[in-house]
C-alpha cells in the first residue's frame, strides 16, 4: 500500500519556524517530482513549493518565497519544507504530494498522483 505521511505540524509563534517531513512507503518515489500544497479553513487548496526528482529544480509560490525551502532525501524516500518567518496567514493543513511529472515541479494539483493526510500548521500572532 502506498502511503505519504506527513509530520512536523503543529502550534508555533508568528516569526518562529517548523520542519514539515513527508515520508513515503509503498514504493520508491525517488523518480517523482514532489510538492507540498496547502489549505486554510474556507479557502482552496494551494501550491506551495515543488521540487524535481533530482532536487535541483525547486519552485515556489509567491506567498512562501525566502521564507520556505524545499528538500528531499531520494535514501529516505523523504521530503521536507522548512518553514520560517511563520506568519498567522501561513496557518493552514500542509499537504504533500508526488508526481509522475519528474523533471519540473508542477503547480497544479491535479498533476499530483499521490497525496499524504495533511499535518495543520498554526501560526498565532
Amino acid at each position: 500500500q502506498v502511503q505519504l505521511v506527513e509530520s512536523g505540524g503543529g502550534l508555533v509563534q508568528a516569526g518562529g519556524s517548523l520542519r514539515l517531513s513527508c515520508a513515503a512507503s509503498g514504493r520508491t518515489f525517488s523518480l517523482y517530482g514532489r510538492g507540498w500544497f496547502r489549505q486554510a479553513p474556507g479557502k482552496e487548496r494551494e501550491f506551495v513549493a515543488g521540487i524535481n526528482w533530482t532536487g535541483g529544480s525547486t519552485y515556489y509560490s509567491d506567498s512562501v518565497k525566502g521564507r520556505f525551502t524545499i528538500s528531499r532525501d531520494n535514501a529516505k524516500n523523504t521530503v521536507y519544507l522548512q518553514m520560517n518567518s511563520l506568519q498567522p496567514e501561513d496557518t493552514a493543513v500542509y499537504y504533500c504530494a508526488a508526481s509522475r511529472l519528474s523533471v519540473r515541479p508542477s503547480v497544479h494539483d491535479y498533476e499530483y498522483e499521490y497525496w499524504g493526510q495533511g499535518t495543520q500548521v498554526t501560526v498565532s500572532s
